[in-house]
């Protein structure tokens, strides 16, 4: 999911189908005023359908605009009611909610009832035709949603499913849409977000800001900010420069440059260690790299360190399997590679392909992506092996994701954004999301069948081996070629205390507050 550049395909016209209610440029949006700030987005915002959404940027807004029946709470993984007045799991596989009275949808759309709950849940689940929205995997285990009564209802799973609170109901996907919008607006309701929460979205310009403003009719307590600005800038140094002039309240910088912005006068600098993962991958279907140990020897010659020291200027840890520190599944004991470039040449004569080859690494359009192709490219010349940089803006590069482009990959470069539980990171490597987020197009049975064995474990301990087995299978198969689980660095202003999930990467726009 990456900065945010999010591993989800571009949608076609997103760009031009603008929601704009009051209309204006961003020449007019000044710097924050009382009762609004102004953010960095590190992208444009494209589908704010909770169900298809494109990653954080988007999910940001979402929570923002709708309710769940839960939430997280500010700064935590732990969850606390929203939308629910109760809400209590019975068994295994069923979760009983009473939802609070008088909830409201925006824009005349009604009352929030336990007929949305059942709406927006059951839209996850796979169609008749067996086509599916983008986040299906989330609410793999829901077999059905049961109306009990305006605000009562049952949520009933196939399996059980410990995942289900943290990566669902608490999160983008968790969030309840109006059945009556959804119905009316149709393809608009991806930039027309209708919920019952904090915030509304009063305007969206395409590739220049949105706006959100307070919902004076929401239930819960006020946000402190009546208005949020989020204004895309893709450039980390015109991030900084807005910063340093205080055009823009609050954004992720480059960690290079952290120690000079927290030198200027009322902006405060924050590191927060992310669960992302970010690696390089093979094409496998693609020759040479079918060959295991031509994977191997490209793993063996690659500098990790390197890349870290002038991609991310050493302020990032390396990274040897899936999934991060602190999450369940983290496996500790994962083999650490170092670059030994004769025993990569070595493999690669075993493998026919002594003499070297060519192939096109693609990255992202973004400075850290192209320094850290610089130094792959610059490591693989060492063994003979010709590297091309493909650096492509965001629409081209996510647009992999979408109808089997990845085939024509050969190796990429990837970030995709961590969630709170193991399962969410496993399932873009099953063998199903080969032609979507699989761009390996690594298909391993028994990974498979780890997934979704994990995916219905209750024993914490069960759960852990069963994903540590997992990334020994990744890691076997040497398709899978790690560099760090990220870390972010914000500045804001001094009397700014903002809202940021443990992941890093998710901001709670209605738990930013003002400091004194």
């Amino acid at each position: 999911m990456g900065y945010e550049l999010t591993r989800r395909g571009f949608l076609a016209g997103a760009a031009t189908a603008g929601v704009t209610v009051l209309g204006m440029p961003w020449s007019n949006v000044v710097q924050a005023a009382d009762g609004r700030i102004v953010v960095r987005v590190e992208e444009d915002l494209k589908n704010l359908d909770p169900a298809n959404r494109t990653g954080t940027i988007e999910v940001n807004v979402i929570l923002a605009v709708n309710q769940g029946l839960v939430k997280f709470k500010p700064g935590s993984t732990e969850w606390e009611n929203d939308a629910a007045e109760e809400i209590k799991q019975v068994n295994d596989t069923l979760i009983e909610f009473k939802l609070k009275e008088g909830l409201k949808f925006t824009g005349g759309y009604g009352d929030l009832t336990a007929e949305d709950v059942k709406f927006s849940f059951e839209r996850f689940k796979p169609a008749a035709d067996g086509t599916k929205v983008d986040y299906a995997d989330d609410w793999a285990a829901l077999d059905s949603v049961e109306v009990t009564g305006p605000l009562t209802g049952r949520i009933h799973l196939k399996h059980p499913s410990p995942a289900v609170w943290l990566i669902a109901l608490a999160d983008g996907s968790g969030a309840i849409i109006s059945k009556k919008a959804f119905e009316a607006l149709g393809d608009k309701f991806k930039t027309t977000p209708i919920g019952s929460g904090p915030y509304m979205l009063k305007e969206w310009v395409p590739r220049d800001h949105f706006t959100l403003v307070a919902n004076p009719n929401y239930l819960g307590d006020k946000p402190t900010f009546t208005e949020i600005v989020g204004k895309p800038i893709s450039d980390d140094k015109t991030a900084q420069i807005a910063l340093q002039a205080g055009e823009i309240d609050f954004g992720r910088i480059d960690p290079a440059v952290a120690t000079d912005i927290a030198s200027t006068s009322g902006i405060k600098v924050e590191k927060i260690s992310a669960i992302d993962y970010v690696w390089i991958g093979p094409n496998i279907e693609k020759k040479p790299f079918d060959d295991v140990r031509v994977r191997q020897a490209v793993r063996l010659a690659l500098d990790v360190p390197a890349i870290i020291a002038a991609a991310y200027n050493g302020s990032v840890e390396p990274a040897y399997a899936l999934e991060a520190p602190g999450i369940l599944g983290f496996w500790a004991d994962a083999p650490k590679y170092a670059r030994d470039v004769e025993a990569a040449k070595k493999l690669l004569d075993e493998a026919g392909q002594g003499s070297g080859f060519s192939t096109r690494l693609t990255v992202l359009n973004k400075a850290v992506s192209q320094a850290t192709a610089a130094v792959v490219q610059a490591n693989l010349a060492e063994i003979g092996i010709d590297v091309q940089i493909d650096a492509l803006d965001p629409g081209a590069y996510w647009a992999y994701g979408e109808n089997d482009t990845s085939k024509d990959l050969e190796l990429v470069l990837v970030e995709y954004h961590g969630k709170f539980d193991p399962g969410f990171q496993t399932q873009w490597f099953t063998s199903d999301q080969i032609g979507t987020w699989n761009w390996q197009r690594w298909s391993n049975k028994d990974f498979d069948e780890l997934h979704k064995k994990g995916g219905v474990e209750s024993d914490p301990k069960k759960r852990e081996q069963i994903y540590i087995d997992a990334q020994k299978l990744m890691d076997e198969s040497a398709a899978f070629w790690w560099i760090t689980h990220n870390a972010y660095t914000y500045a804001f202003k001094d009397t700014l205390q903002p809202g940021i999930l443990p992941n890093g990467s998710q901001m709670q726009y209605a738990a930013f507050k003002q400091q004194a």
